[in-house]
């Protein structure tokens, strides 16, 4: 208790003078300035994956600049390359990190949390932040083949049967060939990479092992070959298995350079031990001209969770037991149809048991990412995965009713409480008995955080707190984000109670949504007024700027106001003509990127508006997608490579799901309507080929649809199982007046012009 009273800051302060540093103390106060005071200036999750980042950057730093002639991952080869578009300066940075490239796709096994990486020419990470394989070519006159050194290669992403990341590398008639996937041998995971190589002359297929990832440096210490030259172990632990013999094998360690520069000039040492932590390998297999030949390495995978009990068979039958009950999506247009079914396995990967934002920099769990990935696994009908992410929500509050994964976090009581509730309604099911106490508690939380009278000034008042929120809004502030989140978490508790039995309780939380969304309304009054326009600033004390994307959250996902509410117009308007590039959303605040997923929350207000552009932001983002299909956090404007966040963002393929879905049907709960077609394109009907989409869950019921073009018209058709008295239903062309369907009718016909007739 005694170190309590000690005068630390006196201490800092004093021994920082001493050697002519700027005083610490100080320098935090000014910058906490230009945010809002808030009871958690810094959350210590994001603090400490800076710090682990950055770590990394520094060794980064130490190791890449001076040894330059080495082979580097490809995002190193292209921000060091003065020639390069993606060229980074370096000069005072401290750390040098990728910011250019952050692109990978994993590869994995339903239920199984191991995720082998590839990055976008080849190089695979076995292991979780892991080091690394490459596969090369090298001549006798040793001229050397790198995928990661080429201008381009042609990589694409396989899903059926088994998941598995396809690059082929060709310069001058030499050809390398990889299929990287997670299988199961004997029950047990295994990264497979199957490499073939060509050469037009007698030359070698190159497997070596680099200490490196996506995002740099990873140590490798020892590496040893086995007896039988079929094999590594890495660090005393990892194995790495070949299916032929090395015809020749290589070690260097730092001081020695690559074992790049050694691989015509082999040792015979079979070992390799570097303190520095920068041991490379190499083993290589004979090519005949013009003679492909193919060689496979098994890495088995360090198990992070216990994996299922009884284990699929195989890895195909893993995938076919996952996607059976998914819905389904019959599109013409084969980018769209791609993207569906590649995200859908995304999600579905993610999933093992919790749910992640990413395999790498993002696997871990936050509420925010949770609920709308949690959303979009509801809505195609893997309810499952739902339910146990959510039995797990008690244990993650705190005893005054939190829902922690960061602090400061306002919004997250208000992510929790919505998706139970949107299961419920989606699955039909009423709320577990032992979710009842985390609602009542996270409900009350959301009422006691608001701010009360006399507590701050007009503008602030019932709000939330200043708080970090999403991290990409900006500084610490009142963010409407948070607010809004909270409204509908006390809305969505109010149903749950309900549906306990519990009216008295549930019109309480009722009342307290009623309050909190009339102190939010009298906030953007006042805001209103101050800019002269009804757009809404991020926070109400903020100009107009990108960070006011988080107010579309009032339109979706949340539906709180009208679609054609003129606050929500207003500001998607202010969005649409100043924050774009390349016909995507561009986020200023952190990010400094185009958004995938931000930009299709654009396109989901623009769609339940009846505004015709949410095509253009619709395909602005499949434009975006990598070859295999992905898209990181925020993309590089120039590069078009990640250069913020997870290189595979799970919450972009939540929202590319829910796009999808959303084009074909989505409910307008308040109207108890059921929106059917408001996003099936015109020029997706040229083709004249049926579009089908089902069976989809519905509060009232899963629901399929099918929309049949013809020469003279359209005809749209749905099938559904009611739980009880059914919707009204809105059929809602694009470029058609609305129109709604009587009791009884299963199918709509339209003109080819569009015009309403009913069958």
């Amino acid at each position: 208790m005694w170190l309590k009273w000690l005068p630390w800051k006196f201490i800092v302060r004093r021994m920082a003078r001493s050697k002519g540093f700027l005083d610490p103390i100080a320098l935090l106060s000014y910058v906490r300035r230009f945010s809002q005071p808030s009871e958690v200036h810094e959350p210590i999750e994001l603090l400490r994956a800076g710090v682990v980042l950055h770590a990394r950057g520094l060794m980064n730093s130490r190791s890449i600049q001076q040894n330059l002639d080495w082979v580097w991952p490809m995002w190193v080869e292209r921000q060091f390359n003065p020639h390069d578009v993606a060229f980074v300066p370096r000069a005072f940075s401290l750390t040098h990190i990728n910011l250019t490239h952050r692109n990978w796709t994993a590869v994995g096994i339903p239920d199984y949390e191991s995720y082998p990486l590839v990055d976008p020419h080849g190089l695979v990470i076995p292991h979780y932040d892991g080091w690394s394989l490459d596969a090369w070519i090298v001549t006798r006159e040793g001229r050397l083949i790198a995928p990661s050194k080429l201008p381009a290669v042609e990589q694409e992403l396989n899903y059926e049967p088994n998941l598995a990341v396809v690059t082929r590398a060709q310069e001058d008639g030499f050809q390398i060939h990889s299929r990287i996937e997670m299988t199961l041998v004997d029950g047990q995971p295994v990264c497979r990479i199957a490499v073939a190589g060509r050469a037009p002359c007698d030359a070698w297929l190159v497997i070596s092992a680099r200490p490196y990832n996506p995002e740099g440096i990873d140590f490798i210490h020892e590496i040893e070959l086995t007896g039988n030259r079929q094999g590594w172990l890495i660090d005393g632990k990892d194995e790495v298995r070949f299916s032929a013999p090395a015809d020749l094998h290589s070690f260097s360690e730092y001081h020695a350079g690559d074992v790049s520069m050694h691989l015509t000039r082999p040792r015979d040492a079979r070992r390799v031990v570097c303190n520095v932590g920068m041991a490379t390998a190499a083993v290589l297999f004979q090519l005949a001209p013009e003679t492909p030949r193919a060689i496979t390495c098994d890495v088995p995978v360090r198990p992070e969770n216990a994996p299922p009990l009884p284990p699929p068979p195989s890895a195909e039958q893993a995938w076919a037991d996952s996607l059976a009950h998914a819905c389904r999506l019959r599109h013409p247009d084969p980018q769209i149809q791609f993207l569906w079914d590649v995200h859908l396995r995304t999600l579905v990967q993610h999933a093992p048991g919790d749910v992640y934002p990413g395999p790498y920099t993002y696997k871990r769990f936050w509420f925010r990412d949770a609920a709308f990935m949690l959303h979009a696994l509801a809505c195609v009908g893997l309810d499952q995965r739902v339910e146990r992410v959510l039995d797990r929500f008690p244990e993650r509050q705190t005893p005054f009713g939190y829902f922690l994964s960061q602090e400061g976090e306002w919004d997250s009581n208000g992510e929790a409480l919505w998706i139970m509730q949107r299961y419920c309604a989606l699955t039909g099911r009423p709320p577990k008995r032992g979710w009842r106490t985390a609602i009542e508690r996270g409900a009350h939380w959301i009422d006691r955080k608001r701010s009360r009278e006399g507590e701050s000034d007009p503008v602030h008042q019932g709000l939330f707190p200043p708080g970090f929120s999403a991290e990409h809004l900006g500084p610490n502030d009142y963010y409407y984000w948070d607010d809004f989140w909270g409204v509908a978490g006390l809305m969505a508790a109010a149903e749950l109670m309900l549906a306990y039995g519990d009216e008295p309780q549930a019109r309480q939380f009722e009342r307290y949504a009623l309050q909190f969304m009339q102190a939010i309304e009298h906030s953007l009054r006042l805001a209103a007024e101050r800019l002269g326009r009804p757009a809404m600033p991020a926070a109400p004390d903020r100009r107009l700027d990108p960070g006011m994307i988080g107010c579309l959250v009032v339109g979706y996902p949340l539906q709180l106001w009208r679609g054609d509410d003129h606050r929500l117009l207003d500001t998607l308007d202010y969005l649409m003509s100043q924050c774009r590039v390349h016909g995507g959303f561009f986020q200023d605040m952190i990010h400094s990127g185009i958004n995938p997923y931000l930009t299709l929350h654009m396109a989901q207000v623009l769609l339940r508006a009846g505004d015709g552009r949410f095509l253009e932001l619709m395909k602005a983002v499949a434009r975006l997608a990598s070859p295999t299909g992905q898209w990181p956090e925020a993309i590089h404007p120039h590069t078009r490579g990640g250069c913020m966040g997870d290189g595979q963002h799970i919450w972009a393929a939540a929202e590319w799901i829910m796009l999808v879905r959303n084009c074909f049907l989505y409910e307008e709960p308040a109207l108890n309507r059921l929106v059917l077609g408001a996003g099936i394109a015109s020029e997706w009907l040229l083709a004249g080929e049926p579009l089908t989409f089902g069976p989809a869950p519905t509060p009232w019921g899963p629901v399929s649809i099918r929309v049949e073009p013809t020469d003279e018209r359209v005809v749209v058709r749905w099938q559904a199982r009611w739980r009880a008295e059914p919707p009204e239903i809105e059929v809602r062309l694009p470029e058609a007046p609305p129109l709604i369907a009587g009791a009884g009718v299963d199918h709509v016909e339209l003109a080819r012009n569009l015009a309403p007739t009913l069958s």
